[in-house]
């Protein structure tokens, strides 16, 4: 770990800020005081976070690692992600969907990857596996995948994001063999009918081994994000699931932490209660510094020294 790293610091993923979210004057007043900066570029979760803190990003097997954050055992396979997306045909382009972030029920993908199992792995060269709203590809022989996760790539046209190397054309048939068994599914039928994206392909990405189990010290982890969980429980480090508050993570750790709030909850209330939280945390001396990452790329680098940069009232990143 980094030995520069604030170990009294808090790391803390928020919702997004950006357009106009937050409105509290006070609060706004408080950000601008602090170091904003943003990127526009697509941003994985746990690389922004490992960047901040000063880990290691792993060379490969980022699958392995959020299936081991789901089920709390190290896979011993060469595995990838495949996760639901909808390829929507534009003018001249396609455009991706990541339908994990719409809540696609379990309901609907167990018999979508019944079906690819039946269809696809008789010969026992790819096997896939659902583990709740995630998907699996296990193939016998590594596969070029992307790597990133498809949220990444949401409402983004998908090529500049699709891997090269020397297996890129076994990615480009298994991804030919998807499309045309998850075609006029049952159900994609019906989530048409209901208006709802069907699932016309996966993403396929962060493919490879899962690293031994090792032991590094890192800041404890509150997240419900089994990727995360993953690396954490691969580095014998303490990771728990979001409490629900800011306070309840102070108590557990007396050496900063990582704190990453769920993601679907994009309401100006929510936001405002976890700054209000986080504000009144700083104040009181239960951390000495705060770097919010925003969902939407915003990032405030917030110590209680910035209190006398009172000329600053607001900010444009925050408009």
């Amino acid at each position: 770990m980094n030995g520069s790293y604030d170990k009294t610091a808090a790391v803390v993923v928020l919702p997004p800020i950006r357009g106009g979210r937050l409105t509290d004057k006070s609060l706004r007043a408080w950000l601008a005081q602090s170091d904003l900066s943003q990127t526009d570029a697509p941003q994985e979760l746990l690389a922004t976070i490992l960047a901040e803190v000063g880990l290691p990003y792993p060379e490969q097997g980022l699958a392995a690692l959020r299936m081991w954050g789901q089920t709390g055992d190290r896979p011993t396979v060469w595995i990838a992600a495949a996760d639901p997306v909808y390829l929507e045909p534009r003018l001249d382009h396609l455009c991706l969907h990541a339908l994990n972030r719409s809540g696609i029920p379990a309901s609907d993908l167990r018999p979508l990857f019944d079906h690819l199992q039946d269809t696809l792995a008789e010969d026992r060269r790819y096997g896939f596996a659902r583990l709740g709203s995630y998907g699996y590809l296990r193939a016998r022989e590594p596969i070029s995948t992307s790597s990133v996760p498809a949220y990444v790539v949401d409402q983004r046209e998908p090529g500049e994001f699709l891997p090269t190397g020397e297996h890129m054309v076994m990615h480009r048939n298994i991804l030919s063999e998807i499309a045309m068994s998850l075609h006029e599914h049952e159900v994609n039928l019906r989530r048409m009918a209901e208006g709802k994206q069907p699932v016309n392909s996966l993403w396929l990405w962060g493919g490879g081994v899962a690293p031994e189990k090792t032991t590094r010290p890192q800041p404890p982890l509150f997240a419900d994000d089994p990727l995360l969980a993953g690396y954490w429980e691969s580095a014998t480090a303490v990771g728990e699931l979001w409490p629900g508050n800011f306070a309840a993570c102070a108590d557990a750790s007396l050496h900063g932490f990582v704190a990453v709030t769920p993601e679907n909850d994009f309401r100006t209330a929510t936001l405002e209660a976890y700054l209000t939280e986080l504000h009144q945390m700083l104040r009181s001396n239960r951390v000495s510094r705060l770097i919010l990452l925003f969902r939407d790329g915003v990032r405030a680098d917030v110590r209680r020294s910035d209190t006398l940069k009172f000329w600053r009232r607001d900010s444009e990143l925050l408009d």
